[in-house]
């Protein structure tokens, strides 16, 4: 993990790997940063979901295959990044199908302290579900 993030779980979080959290505080009218290293083992999963806030991913390792809300598929490998929009229409699956660790950099604003960084939501009509291997996070 890396030097500055701390381990963090928040409660109701689904997503399988690890994930650890660094906030910067926000100044007056300007909301605060927060950032993440989220690890997807091989063979895991995110479950569907979305976000409250935009992203902004890194890849930092790994390939990561992404099923987005209208069912097409995105494939980001080490060193690309992407931008993931907010809200329930944006809803989206990741998976790790390689034989090593995804390991993201995410940066979004910083959420309100014990606010869950992905809700869990069905996935789009005709998409399949995700069997995520991995403890739950």
């Amino acid at each position: 993990m890396s030097e500055g993030l701390r381990p963090e779980v928040a409660e109701g979080e689904h997503m399988s790997g690890r994930q650890a959290t660094a906030r910067r505080p926000g100044t007056a009218g300007h909301a605060g940063l927060e950032g993440r290293e989220i690890a997807i083992d091989p063979g895991g999963c995110t479950g569907w979901h979305y976000h409250r806030v935009q992203l902004i991913a890194v890849v930092k390792s790994g390939t990561l295959t992404r099923i987005l809300h209208d069912n097409s598929v995105e494939v980001h490998r080490a060193g690309t990044s992407f931008i993931e929009p907010p809200g329930a229409r944006h809803r989206h699956l990741g998976r790790n199908h390689g034989s090593e660790p995804v390991v993201l950099h995410v940066t979004c604003e910083a959420l309100p302290e014990g606010a869950a960084f992905s809700i869990p939501i069905q996935g789009p009509p005709g998409a399949t579900n995700c069997a995520c291997s991995g403890p739950a996070l």
